[in-house]
């Protein structure tokens, strides 16, 4: 009674947001297609935007992060998704243990759901710019001297907080026209771009990085062809490979076909007409019944873990561990809980710091326990708070007037047999998926893709290409479209 009441509270205060309305109509898929579009170069054009006021010495506060999280670091795009991922973890832990009771089939809740991720999001905007001001983006003393204002280094701050948090506001309102607008969703949008950008860098880019060799494998391996002797190369052994990224090669183009698999891998529950005799369908539940998207939620949770520590870092306080210049956990709490990025933090041969065996072992061991034990549990709270769950997919199997052959024609009945399904799919997909990531990040990828942003990449782009197709489906056929609630 008394969260009916608060809803009934909140709805009218939360509702008065600025938001991006839903279109009333039939958008065309060209019409969708163009928004889309748009929205993407938007976003490449406001990571190009400096913020103002910077001085060269900040830091990023996601760091290798930053390819899962997708925008610039260092422009009004620095936020990326964060806050609107942030947002989901809270609603999701909320909700799925049952702290906050909502029903997400009735649409008064549905829209109570929807309008307390906007005041979260407003919120965790306005934590993380403000986290990233007092933490790791310093003013510039040159430009507060050339605005007079010499001896006021917090009125350049708040410029920067400002900028920052527009900016974060602005992404969540462009992934909101994507989603209502165009095609997918804009936080999928915006990774796969991100994370693109950095396998295309990582593929072809000829510029020298320190080692004097070209940062793209392509061009790098010509040169090393041209310039290193064959016997060399065998001499190096594998940790010449790590080195010049052959490995990450392998390990990318190996874990897009792994992807591609397990995303067409399904078990199929078949299904049959109530009314029409001889009418049969399959309800398809995935392997990667979840999607990918859950795996954004562990790390962003891991994310925030060392975004503390490392703003407690540049305070002064190290009881939980130390950083380096670069941001990167060497010691302490920090350390151990800081995810395996490439094979440069667990390979002997390319290891910067001298770690003891059980140290990187210990490491390795808890970054797969999180993962694992992560993407299971975010994996089964993430379909019971988007309408896969069991129950759902039996009241919209009953509505649709199908049921399972050999069974009674219930809503209940169907439920049972979906319950011995979904969930134990959901969370071994999950749990593969955290395998999958960390070990592709202990081989590496290419560019900074990191392997959680390349599994989100592919597995994203294959479902772009499926709603694409779907479109397209439902632009020759009408009647497609009245028959799946489209019009």
């Amino acid at each position: 009674m008394n969260e009916i009441k608060l809803r009934d509270a909140l709805t009218p205060i939360l509702s008065k947001f600025p938001m991006v309305e839903r279109p009333s109509w039939h958008v065309h898929f060209k019409t969708k297609l163009a928004w889309t579009a748009g929205i993407l170069i938007l976003f490449f054009a406001l990571g190009n935007v400096p913020l103002f006021g910077l001085s060269p010495e900040s830091m990023d506060l996601f760091g290798r992060w930053r390819a899962i999280f997708a925008g610039e670091r260092f422009s009004l795009t620095a936020l990326g998704i964060m806050p609107i991922v942030d947002a989901s973890i809270v609603l999701q832990l909320l909700v799925g243990a049952g702290i906050v009771k909502l029903n997400l089939s009735d649409p008064r809740d549905q829209a109570f759901y929807q309008n307390i991720q906007k005041l979260l999001v407003v919120v965790f905007a306005a934590f993380i710019s403000l986290t990233y001001v007092v933490g790791f983006y310093k003013p510039n003393p040159e430009i507060a001297a050339l605005l007079g204002i010499p001896d006021k280094l917090w009125v350049i701050s708040f410029m920067l907080f400002i900028q920052v948090f527009i900016g974060g506001m602005l992404i969540y309102f462009m992934d909101e026209v994507v989603s209502k607008w165009g095609i997918g969703s804009g936080v999928s949008l915006f990774i796969i771009a991100g994370v693109s950008q950095q396998v295309i860098i990582g593929l072809i880019n000829w510029v020298p990085d320190q080692s004097g060799w070209a940062v793209g494998v392509i061009p790098r391996w010509i040169e090393i062809a041209r310039q290193v002797a064959p016997y060399e190369i065998l001499e190096g052994g594998i940790t010449f490979l790590f080195q010049h990224h052959m490995i990450a090669l392998i390990s990318t183009i190996a874990v897009f076909f792994i992807v591609v698999y397990l995303e067409s891998t399904r078990l199929e529950i078949p299904l049959a007409h109530s009314m029409a005799r001889g009418a049969r369908g399959k309800f398809p539940i995935k392997i990667l019944y979840a999607s990918v998207l859950p795996m954004i939620l562990v790390r962003a949770l891991q994310a925030s873990i060392q975004g503390f520590g490392r703003m407690l870092y540049s305070r002064g306080i190290t009881i939980f561990g130390t950083y380096d210049e670069y941001g990167s956990a060497i010691s302490g709490l920090v350390y151990y809980l800081d995810p395996i990025y490439s094979p440069w933090d667990w390979f002997p041969g390319l290891m910067t710091m001298p770690y003891a065996g059980w140290q990187v072992a210990t490491r390795l061991a808890v970054d797969l326990s999180f993962m694992v034990i992560g993407g299971a549990i975010f994996a089964l709270f993430w379909i019971n708070t988007t309408g896969m769950g069991a129950k759902d997919v039996a009241s919209q199997i009953h509505r649709s007037g199908m049921q399972i052959p050999g069974h009674r024609r219930s809503p209940v009945t169907i439920e049972r047999m979906m319950e011995g399904y979904i969930p134990k799919i959901a969370l071994m997909g999950g749990a593969i998926l955290g395998v999958l990531c960390v070990v592709s990040n202990m081989f590496g990828t290419l560019g900074e893709a990191s392997g959680t942003g390349l599994l989100l990449a592919v597995s994203i782009a294959y479902r772009l290409y499926e709603d694409v197709a779907s479109e397209q489906m439902m632009e020759m056929f009408p009647a497609m479209r009245r028959f799946f609630g489209e019009e």
